[in-house]
């Protein structure tokens, strides 16, 4: 038992590290009220405790994404996928998974099993993309059949709203902004805690996620720091398999040329950048071997 207790708060403690403005900001009630309540206007029977956040596990990496589902009683499902300046419709494949994931949830959690010849109960799914870059001349609503089968008749669709910037004062619209100043100050001031601060400071004085900041300031510092620690470390990542990658390359090149034999290792090494001349002169010697 002590050890399922242990397991449980490593659990709760990796989700709380991992964890982002996005979601910290929704983890409150009131703010997923208000969040659904924009949303759904004309919803008038909804209570904090008709909504329920459930967990959508990372199914494709380990890496941070900014993913909420909620539970809207037992009548809705909705999926918000948050898609930051890169624009990438690779999304409304994480979307289908999500989907799929959290209706096999559902039927778990109620009870029900898809082989019997009663038929199911399902919440109604609804998809939205909240994109905090520039909407330019992206769409309000993307299809998968569209985006990815040149709009053919396939056998499986996945429609999902996005949700841009206007001029609206709803805390969707208010979360966009925050995340524009957030990047309009780290192009000042570079990956730094002044970023951050600079951008709590901006949006309480424009009264932006005002109350949110004020109570939390100190963990969304943490937060957006950790934020930085991971986008350092995943640029590393990149550059090294960028580098793994171009001195592989390189390397079969350079076998290549040196099994033809028409190139002295001082010319080679004018195509191969990324290999010494002491590691070119290794490789003639495995080459020679293994003739």
């Amino acid at each position: 038992m002590l050890h399922d207790t242990k397991q449980t708060n490593e659990v709760k403690a990796k989700r709380t590290v991992k964890n982002s403005v996005f979601l910290d900001l929704f983890q409150d009630k009131k703010n997923l009220l208000k969040l659904y309540k924009t949303l759904h206007p004309e919803d008038t029977d909804v209570t904090e405790d008709t909504l329920d956040i459930i967990t959508i596990d990372n199914v494709l990496t380990d890496n941070l994404y900014n993913d909420l589902g909620i539970m809207a009683g037992s009548s809705r499902l909705l999926l918000l996928l948050e898609a930051q300046a890169s624009w990438t419709v690779n999304i409304l494949i994480r979307m289908l998974l999500y989907l799929a994931q959290s209706c096999h949830e559902y039927f778990e959690r109620t009870s029900q099993s898809l082989y019997k010849s009663r038929k199911v109960k399902m919440p109604k799914p609804e998809l939205y993309i909240i994109f905090t870059g520039n909407k330019g001349r992206k769409p309000d609503i993307l299809l998968l059949s569209k985006e990815f089968f040149d709009g053919a008749d396939i056998d499986i669709e996945v429609r999902a709203k996005v949700i841009y910037e206007s001029d609206t004062e709803d805390i969707i619209n208010q979360y966009i902004i925050f995340c524009k100043v957030f990047d309009e100050q780290r192009k000042l001031y570079g990956m730094t805690e002044q970023t951050v601060k600079e951008t709590i400071r901006i949006c309480k004085d424009r009264n932006i996620l005002k109350e949110y900041l004020m109570s939390r300031e100190v963990e969304v510092v943490t937060i957006m720091m950790s934020l930085f620690d991971n986008e350092q470390i995943m640029k590393t990542y990149l550059k090294d398999a960028a580098n793994t990658a171009a001195y592989e390359a390189d390397r079969a090149t350079a076998e290549r040329m040196i099994k033809d034999g028409e190139m002295p290792l001082e010319k080679i090494a004018r195509y191969v950048p990324s290999l010494s001349m002491g590691e070119l002169k290794e490789l003639k010697a495995e080459v020679m071997q293994l003739a």
